[in-house]
């Protein structure tokens, strides 16, 4: 199976949070393909730029390479897909537009903590907290 964590996700695996500690096992799977996306390392460089993180975006991205997860590019296909997904006022955040579209084209599993990933179909989320998927 393909997986694609979402940016808190990656950032907890790095420093070890035990909130990853549901999707350990399928995370460490060797039969499993885990990505991390280009966009998460967008917004690493804009947190870390305005102060908000300390991990850098090269930091970030050799943590990452470092657990065994492969970098997905950001394409085209998925930039023009983002204007197909349903507006939702709730839910304005273009990085998680990206990751979502992204699981949808790629057909990956999406893990997240973030329950307004729930409102979109087309992939299957694996809620991190609740340890539930939708």
């Amino acid at each position: 199976m393909k997986f694609l964590l979402d940016t808190h996700v990656l950032l907890w695996w790095v420093v070890g949070d035990p909130r990853v500690e549901p999707v350990r096992k399928t995370v460490e799977n060797p039969a499993n393909e885990v990505y991390y996306s280009a966009a998460s390392i967008w917004e690493i460089a804009i947190k870390h730029s305005i102060g908000r993180l300390r991990i850098t975006p090269g930091e970030a991205r050799r943590e990452f390479e470092n657990a065994g997860f492969a970098e997905l590019e950001i394409t085209a296909g998925h930039a023009a897909a983002v204007g197909d997904l349903p507006y939702r006022e709730d839910h304005k955040d273009p990085f998680d537009r990206m990751l979502i579209v992204q699981a949808q084209e790629e057909q990956m599993d999406l893990i997240s903590a973030d329950s307004k990933f729930g409102g979109y179909s087309g992939f299957r989320l694996v809620m991190l907290g609740n340890g539930g998927t939708k």
